[in-house]
Order: C-alpha cells, then structure tokens, then sequence
C-alpha cells in the first residue's frame, strides 16, 4: 500500500515537473513567434517605464519637507502634513469645487459629440468628400494650446469675431473673457471645437469591422438608415464607447489646465481656477513643491478611484469593462 502510494505521488511529482517544463516550453515558443510584434512594442514600453514610472518614486516628497539640497531620501518625514495643509486652505474647496465642475461639464458635453460625429462621417456618400471633411475635422486637434488660445483671445476682443456677429444682429458687444458665466462656454467649446474631429477615429475604427452584410441583409429587409444605426452600429460602437466613457470619467480631475491658465482672467478665478493652475502657481511659482505633489497625489488617487468606481459600475450593468 505504501509503496503504491510513493509510486503515485512520484508519478503526480513528475507530471507536475513535466506540466512546468511544458509551460516554459510554451511560453519561450511564444515568445519567439511574436519576436517581432515585441521588438514593435519595446521602445513605448521603455518610454512608459522611464518617463512614468522611474518619476514615482519623487511622490515621497509629499509625505516630508522636502529640502532641493537634502534630496528625496534626505529631507525630513513630515507624515501627512502637506495634505492637512491643502485641504485647511480655503483655496482648496473652490479649486476642488471648479476642477469637479469643469470635467462633468465638459463630459457632459464633448463625450456624445465625436461619437455622433462618426455616426454621420460613417453616412457619408462619396469617398473623396468624406475624407476631405474627416481631414477637416482632424486638423484643430494638431493645433498648439498657445494658439488655440491665441485665437480664442482674438475672437472674443471687443472687435473680434464673436461681436461682429452680436453687432449683426445689433447686440451689444461682450468682453467674454472678462465674464465669469461665459468661461466654461469659451473652455468646453473649444476643447469640442479641437478633439470631436481627432476623438471620432476610435468610434471609425470600430465601425469599420462591422461586417458589411449586416447592412446589406437589412437593406433587403428594408430597415432605414436610422434603423441600421439603431440595430447595429450602435451595438457595436457599445463595448469602444463604454471604453471611452470609463477613462473620461477618470479624467474628471484633470482639466486643461495650460488652456486655463491661458485663458482665464482676474475676473473670472472664481470660475476658472482649477486644482492644475492652482498647482502651477505654488508649485512653479512658489516652489513649494512638496505642497503641490500632495496635491497632485490627491489629485491622481481620487482620479483612479474614479475609474475603477465607473468600471465596477460598467461590469455590473454590461460586460464591457477595463479589467
């Protein structure tokens, strides 16, 4: 009996050994078959790993009074001082306040648009004129911030676009970045009028795998052109959309802030200072930066609860998710 069972648990050993041998065997195999789509992916993934996470490890300096001359590992332990600092500033709930308000604005607004936008480049007629207006509609994305609000500084000036337009119609002129209701407006505005172009590829891409029999059996069944996006184009843009939906929602806090800083005026920091332009000004300007990263980490932690609150959501609703 016992020698029976020394036997079969030599013989278990051994199918164990020889499973791991086989699963090396198979991961180097693989390895080797996609050689090539790894030597592709290397050099983003040096990029990610040196200029994203190398940089972590300068979080330490939230939790310490940092010293330039001490360094990260030399400067004094100071717990979670930074962060109670933060938050008893009064600065701290109208930035919080403003950057919140700002990314579910703009959410709310410049999420639907590429995706109806591709809706419509999808039923163009005619090969050339669709890629003329796609080519169109891409090309304010490749536009720097700076210009961006350059043009936006002129267009809005009392004899700039936007009053030629109020004076055709015998309005008075409007000062509009001198107004505090106008700035979300001019900011969520333009960050439609320069992403809905460039945020329509995904939803393309996704669309173009649809199989074209799809459309033709419907054709033949006689559905319309709504009922054919209705059926299914959406069903398919579902999984890219929820995709989308989850990272935007994770990017609540982290609103444009070089354009906020461009843009905003005396008159309008009560509406436009946000966490970034906050973070700017003592961090840069007033090298505190110990400060800053608190308020950054802060920043970072609630934007990854986010994602992974709406990614919870998502997989209870439907069976799109992140992870």
């Amino acid at each position: 009996m016992k020698s029976s069972l020394n036997s079969k648990t030599q013989s278990a050993g051994t199918n164990v050994r020889a499973g791991a041998t086989g699963t090396r065997k198979n991961w180097k195999s693989l390895v080797w078959k996609q050689r090539w789509l790894l030597l592709m992916a290397l050099p983003g993934f040096l990029i990610v790993l040196v200029f994203n996470y190398f940089p972590m490890y300068g979080v330490l300096i939230a939790f310490e009074d940092y010293s330039v001359k001490k360094g990260v590992l030399g400067s004094e332990w100071v717990g979670l001082k930074n962060f109670m600092d933060f938050f008893s500033n009064p600065m701290a709930t109208r930035t919080i306040k403003n950057t919140v308000t700002l990314g579910v604005y703009n959410l709310l607004w410049s999420f639907p648009i590429p995706i109806v936008l591709a809706l419509l480049f999808n039923e163009l007629r005619g090969r050339r004129f669709k890629k003329t207006v796609q080519t169109i509609s891409y090309f304010p994305y490749f536009l720097s911030t700076m210009i961006v609000a350059g043009m936006l500084m002129q267009f809005c000036s009392r004899e700039g676009l936007f009053n030629q337009i109020l004076s055709f119609f015998e309005k008075k002129p409007i000062l509009f970045l001198q107004k505090p209701k106008w700035f979300r407006t001019i900011f969520i505005g333009s960050g439609i009028w320069t992403g809905a172009g460039y945020g329509t590829i995904l939803y393309l891409a996704a669309i173009s795998n649809i199989d074209p029999n799809l459309y033709d059996v419907a054709s033949i069944d006689g559905a319309s052109r709504f009922q054919k996006i209705r059926h299914i184009t959406m069903p398919a843009l579902t999984p890219t959309i929820t995709i989308m939906l989850i990272m935007s929602i994770g990017g609540i806090m982290g609103s444009d802030f070089q354009k906020v800083i461009l843009l905003q005026t005396p008159q309008t920091y009560s509406i436009s200072d946000v966490i970034g332009s906050y973070t700017y000004r003592e961090g840069i300007l007033g090298a505190r930066f110990e400060y800053t990263t608190a308020i950054g980490l802060f920043q970072s932690l609630v934007g990854f609860v986010l994602i992974v609150a709406a990614n919870k959501v998502s997989q209870k609703v439907s069976d799109n998710s992140l992870w």
